[in-house]
């Protein structure tokens, strides 16, 4: 899908410009990312956990609005390396507060762009939003 939000005034965030990975808590895969590669695809901003989770490494991951920060379908947990990511805007905020099991580590993955400087530990929250699907 891909696309821009008209209702949140986005601004630019640089993808990573340093190699690092990503593990996803509780599963053996590791996934490097190389910077060059970003983004993968058109979901979420370019370089973020979505477009790294869903079209580098081809993870299911919700994301009912396109990865516009529009839903919050694609909430996250960021278990290690928070620090190195992009910092989480109001409109971030606003949104993240209507997810199911919020925690000081939670992020949309449409909006969370690492820098590069930290590996990361994510963990995907076993519920869904999105389940029943109209």
């Amino acid at each position: 899908m891909g696309g821009v939000n008209p209702y949140h005034k986005s601004t630019d965030i640089p993808p990573a410009k340093r190699p690092f990975t990503v593990r996803l808590a509780g599963h053996p895969t590791l996934i490097e990312v190389r910077p060059e590669q970003l983004p993968f695809g058109r979901d979420g901003r370019p370089g973020s956990l979505l477009d790294i989770l869903l079209n580098g490494a081809h993870v299911e991951i919700d994301h009912a609005c396109g990865g516009v920060n529009a839903c919050s379908t694609c909430h996250i947990v960021v278990k290690q390396g928070l620090q190195s990511c992009s910092p989480a805007d109001e409109a971030e905020e606003d949104m993240l507060d209507t997810a199911p099991g919020l925690t000081p580590q939670s992020r949309l993955a449409c909006q969370c762009v690492p820098d590069g400087s930290q590996d990361l530990v994510v963990e995907i929250p076993s519920w869904n939003r999105n389940a029943v699907k109209e």
